[in-house]
């Protein structure tokens, strides 16, 4: 009830506005909400050339409650998100990541086309409000040359496209089980040389299980002008603040009694994260002629983190600054892309004592001061693709990527020790990719080999003293890939076939030696191989309703080629952290008058949790439902009503794992990430055409 009293008085307000403005009609507001989920399906994607990748969008999104970001992306074969709340993913690409301990490293990310990983490779998908993605895409492995050639690929997200000539106001507002309440409000108006998108959102809820609460409110500019005939400038500006609470990882025996639990010690210390973040780009975009355009964006982003542990108290903040520039276009029969890109931060942090078993059960209290540290890190890509018909139906593209890592170490609590600071600056690497692509009757066959690199994270590049490690090398790999894409059935039914395999070396490994200690090092090699397939069927069941099944299922191979841990030699085991299959499935159904239903369900394997492969989480199903329904009111209001259950049976799984677990002080090694039980969901939009 205190929810829904939150959350009634800006719905209130909003229809009370509505009505109001909808006393002058004058068009179809049906076909209008149609035309915005055609228009987000129909972004294009932003892979040149033949490069593959996979894109997700509006129809895909409907599918799940809107909080459930990772839901919507593991719906893509090859790519699995392991979601310990809201505020702990980690993605993971056909394997690359899933050594990560937290969080999400070894891939960029691009919001609109600017970059917001930070300059040790981590990249936070939580950042962004899940309403306000028009489209994710997805480019698997190293072939992404335009944006990074990281082993782990690319992830663009996009907001959502203004509908063309148009002026909306969209509230969407939902409620569910665990106090959570949702709201998302967004303005929108485009015209003939603007656009604009404006939306505040906001997000809190209890969590399923203990210390597990969590709130936030963001805000989100987008807007774009015309400067003249051939120039364009846009404006992006994304603020996130929010506090979320950690029940951390448990051990098995919780697991299985008790999966609400939270872990002891993060439960005494009252442990959360608190956020702030802001990005800001400005873009500008100059078409030269039909032949020759360029892209130049300038961006800044700041990230205020406070987190309150029970070992200690992390105090931090990062300025990042950067400049990205693309030009694009096409010369006699090729077509072209090369550009340049430069981005550092400034990386300051310092821990402190958490007195929280002195504080009378009030959780976490600030004491003395640990450590205080600086990093200042910078990368640089050069870029470049050229893509060529030899043959009206064959064509190759040839990229190449240059990039250079420079880190630079200080440690300002102990100025006086020589050895307690210290510069790291990588050789220059040179990452090239190859691609040919034959174009049938309804499909294509294309073929990949392309390079890539990783490079360390923070706590990979320091030893638990807390400086560099100079021989903490990149991991490197190459990538083979074979794929096929096909239209069926007079269209009907989509196919995606692809055979990979990636080959890395130095692989980069955070051992843990402590509760909040890692020894960084290259321990060997890993052989990552696999399957992904990708099917969609789209019919009509009567003249008024049509239906789509589809399935994704992912087949990892991946194993340790060369991997010797002190007395223990791990070479041959499957990769820790991974599935071996994985399967994404589903079938929508619409009618005509508005009304659809989305049933989704997700196996996921069991999952080897220590390199020795001595302990596997189990295997699990889970299945969710949601059905939909879209009216007009009158000619400018439009309702859209919507619920839906997850965990249709009340599985109780590993929604994530944290591998090679260690108990400390005789306790059981916390291996396991509880998804949520069996819990519901519901909501109301509403939509005004000015």
């Amino acid at each position: 009830m205190n929810l829904i009293q939150k959350g009634l008085p800006l719905l209130f307000t909003l229809c009370s506005a509505l009505q109001i403005f909808s006393q002058n009609t004058q068009t179809d507001s049906i076909t209008q909400l149609d035309e915005v989920v055609l228009t987000q399906d129909a972004i294009p994607k932003k892979a040149t050339g033949i490069t593959s990748s996979s894109k997700i969008a509006g129809r895909t999104f409907e599918r799940f409650n809107p909080k459930d970001i990772p839901s919507a992306i593991n719906q893509i074969s090859g790519v699995y998100i392991l979601s310990g709340a809201i505020n702990t993913n980690r993605i993971t690409v056909r394997g690359i990541g899933a050594r990560t301990p937290y969080g999400t490293n070894k891939l960029r990310m691009y919001f609109n086309g600017i970059p917001v990983t930070n300059g040790a490779g981590s990249s936070t998908i939580e950042a962004y409000d899940f309403e306000n993605l028009g489209a994710v895409e997805v480019i698997k492995g190293p072939k992404a040359t335009a944006y990074g050639s990281n082993l782990g690929g690319a992830i663009l997200l996009e907001t959502k496209a203004s509908v063309e000539d148009r002026t909306q106001l969209i509230n969407s507002f939902t409620v569910g089980s665990y106090n959570m309440l949702k709201d998302n409000l967004s303005f929108s108006h485009s015209e003939d040389g603007f656009k604009l998108s404006l939306s505040y959102n906001h997000l809190e809820t209890n969590g399923y299980r203990q210390n597990n609460q969590f709130q936030r409110d963001g805000l989100l500019l987008n807007t774009q002008f015309r400067t003249g005939q051939k120039s364009s400038i846009a404006l992006l500006v994304n603020y996130i603040d929010y506090t979320a609470h950690i029940p951390s990882s448990i051990n098995q025996t919780d697991f299985e009694e008790d999966p609400t639990r939270a872990a002891s010690n993060w439960l005494s210390a009252q442990g959360y994260e608190a956020n702030k973040y802001i990005l800001t780009g400005l873009s500008h975009t100059y078409q030269f002629s039909e032949h020759l355009q360029n892209t130049t964006s300038i961006f800044y982003t700041y990230l205020d983190h406070y987190e309150p542990r029970p070992f200690n108290i992390l105090d931090e903040f990062t300025n990042g600054f950067g400049l990205r520039s693309q030009f694009s276009g096409n010369w006699a029969k090729a077509e072209f892309t090369f550009g340049g890109e430069y981005y550092k931060d400034e990386y300051h942090w310092g821990t402190f004592e958490n007195l929280y078993e002195e504080n009378d059960g009030n959780g976490s209290l600030q004491g003395n001061q640990l450590n205080n540290n600086t990093e200042f890190r910078r990368q640089f890509n050069l870029f470049g693709t050229l893509t060529y018909p030899i043959t009206p139906k064959f064509s190759a593209q040839l990229g190449l990527n240059l990039n250079k890592t420079h880190y630079d170490f200080r440690d300002l609590f102990n100025q006086g020790d020589a050895n307690a600071s210290a510069e790291r600056d990588f050789d220059p690497i040179l990452l090239p990719n190859l691609g040919i692509n034959y174009q049938l009757k309804n499909g294509k066959v294309y073929a990949n080999v392309s390079r890539g690199f990783s490079n360390p994270s923070l706590e990979e590049t320091l030893t638990p003293d807390g400086i560099i490690n100079p021989d903490i090398a990149q991991e490197t790999g190459t990538n083979y890939e074979l794929g096929t894409e096909w239209l069926l059935f007079k269209n009907n039914l989509s196919m995606n076939l692809t055979l990979y395999r990636m080959d890395v070396k130095n692989l980069l490994v955070a051992q843990r030696v402590g509760e909040d200690q890692y020894i960084g090092r290259n321990a060997g090699k890993t052989r990552h191989q696999g399957l992904e397939i990708d099917l969609q069927y789209r019919n009509k069941l009567s003249q008024s309703i049509t239906f789509s099944p589809y399935l994704s299922y992912t087949l990892n191979d991946h194993s340790f080629v060369d991997f010797v841990d002190g007395d223990n030699d791990y070479s041959g085991n499957p990769l820790t952290g991974v599935p071996k299959h994985r399967l994404s499935s589903g079938i929508d159904f619409r009618h005509k008058n508005g009304l659809q239903l989305n049933l989704t369900h997700q196996f996921v394997d069991e999952i080897p949790m220590t390199d020795a492969n001595s302990i596997h989480s189990d295997s699990f199903n889970v299945f969710h439902a949601k059905l939909g329904f879209r009216t007009a009111i009158s000619s400018h209001v439009n309702l859209g009503l919507n619920a839906g259950i997850n965990n249709v049976f009340n599985t109780n799984y590993a929604q994530s794992v944290l591998i090679n677990a260690v108990g400390f002080g005789g306790a059981q090694p916390r291996y396991y990430y509880p998804g949520n039980r069996l819990n519901y969901f519901g909501g109301l939009q509403l939509n005004y055409v000015f």
